[in-house]
């Protein structure tokens, strides 16, 4: 097939794949456009395009970005000790590691915690901002952007899982022990929610197909003369 050589997508012509069985569906012509259809093997609800993906996408990224702030600010975990009881942030903690020489642990933390969420973030809104306007715009490497942003995942629960396993290794009564604080809950619903805004967007939508954005029928007639 030639590189220049327009390519049919099966949108235009008519057929549905299912994401369940994988079986090739071709709407009839008497069917109704925007009538629902349902895989004749197993089922599933076929589309083209998930319904309400951006929508769902977009309240998933600006939840996470609202939570983003308590989620550094706030402490994650308090330490108790003979000495007393000291809280805990994400970046108090990087600072700490930073200064006690643990530089390439800093290092990790730091980008675990808060260059990951951060990129993944404005990974979704770029990708969320274009499939919005249909935008042809490198949807090769959009497409790729979107691949790594959802491999990254769960990796970003690097705070939450060392937490978690320090509440339950440290754990002396009133001498010593680890208590999670609200940011720790903050921090790993943004990991959450970013995870779910990635997962709900539709990357067919970064290949845009004229069907997506129809032309409006003019909403008067023009004058007769």
């Amino acid at each position: 097939m030639m590189d220049d050589e327009p390519i049919q997508t099966g949108r235009q012509l008519g057929l549905y794949s299912c994401h369940t069985c994988g079986r090739v569906s071709e709407r009839q012509g008497h069917a109704a456009p925007d009538a629902p259809l349902a895989c004749p093997r197993c089922g599933t609800h076929l589309h083209h395009r998930n319904p309400r993906s951006l929508e769902r996408a977009w309240a998933y990224t600006w939840a996470a970005i609202v939570l983003y702030l308590p989620a550094n600010l706030l402490p994650v975990m308090t330490t108790i000790s003979l000495q007393g009881a000291v809280d805990h942030t994400i970046l108090g903690g990087i600072h700490e590691l930073w200064m006690n020489r643990d530089w390439g642990l800093a290092v990790i933390v730091f980008v675990a915690s808060v260059a990951v969420p951060i990129v993944k973030i404005a990974s979704l809104v770029l990708l969320l901002l274009s499939a919005g306007r249909n935008s042809t715009w490198c949807s090769r490497e959009r497409t790729a952007l979107w691949r790594g942003i959802e491999a990254v995942g769960h990796w970003s629960m690097l705070d939450v899982f060392v937490v978690v396993l320090l509440v339950g290794m440290i754990h002396f009564g009133p001498l010593a022990g680890v208590e999670p604080e609200p940011g720790l809950v903050a921090f790993g619903a943004v990991v959450v929610l970013t995870i779910l805004g990635v997962s709900s967007f539709d990357p067919r939508l970064l290949w845009p197909d004229p069907a997506d954005n129809p032309p409006q029928p003019n909403a008067s007639p023009p004058p007769h003369e």
